[in-house]
């Protein structure tokens, strides 16, 4: 049993033949799809791609979906799944070189916003005054108001106590930008006294090209 729930691995995975009732094999079907998303896809809006009748089982796409992912084996891009679902990406080692299309520099956003968004994502929900409790300072607005606009924090609600202060999470948005699948693949943290290796570790995650808005 493979990783992905399936009963084969990457290495014993053969082309797949023309599926009846469609027109093209499924495999190029999806590669397609993915490639013009420009957003990952859910399996729920994959199968959407599919009259009824031809709509594929589940476990089909699963298969399909492992043997792309095998397929870009060895080159530039990769197939991944992330929160929001499966998308193709430039493979991290490749970015040096790809991010020369590109005038504009990468957006290296400070120390004090990785830190704040790390204890966001280790802690949530959280409120701003215990944010800056464990960090020892003052969390700035502009931070905030950052992690907002960029939509990798929500408020989810508010803690009950005087003043009712807003409890702060992290977004499926977060996760795909950092290509994190769940919050399970976060960085091991033993405890929050090395915000920086955090915040430096999330930075390193950032998938080259994936995300092309100034932030």
């Amino acid at each position: 049993m493979s990783q992905d729930g399936l009963p084969y691995s990457l290495d014993q995975a053969a082309p797949m033949p023309l599926r009846e009732g469609l027109r093209a094999p499924l495999t190029n079907i999806l590669e397609g799809a993915l490639l013009a998303a420009g957003q990952p896809l859910p399996l729920e809006r994959i199968a959407e791609l599919f009259e009824e009748w031809e709509r594929p089982a589940r476990t089909e796409i699963l298969a399909a979906l492992v043997l792309l992912k095998s397929a870009c084996e060895g080159r530039g891009i990769e197939l991944v799944e992330v929160a929001s679902g499966w998308r193709y990406q430039v493979r991290q080692e490749m970015a040096p070189w790809v991010g020369r299309l590109w005038e504009e520099r990468p957006v290296r956003y400070s120390r004090a916003l990785l830190e704040t968004l790390a204890l966001i994502a280790y802690r949530q929900p959280v409120t701003r005054a215990e944010i800056e409790e464990v960090r020892g300072v003052v969390v700035s607005t502009s931070i905030i108001k950052t992690l907002l606009e960029r939509e990798w924090v929500r408020v989810v609600g508010h803690r009950e106590v005087p003043g009712r202060p807003a409890l702060f999470a992290t977004t499926k948005r977060f996760l795909d930008y950092f290509n994190l699948k769940g919050l399970d693949d976060l960085p091991t943290l033993a405890d929050l006294r090395d915000l920086e290796a955090v915040g430096a570790s999330l930075e390193r995650a950032v998938v080259p090209v994936a995300d092309t808005e100034a932030g």
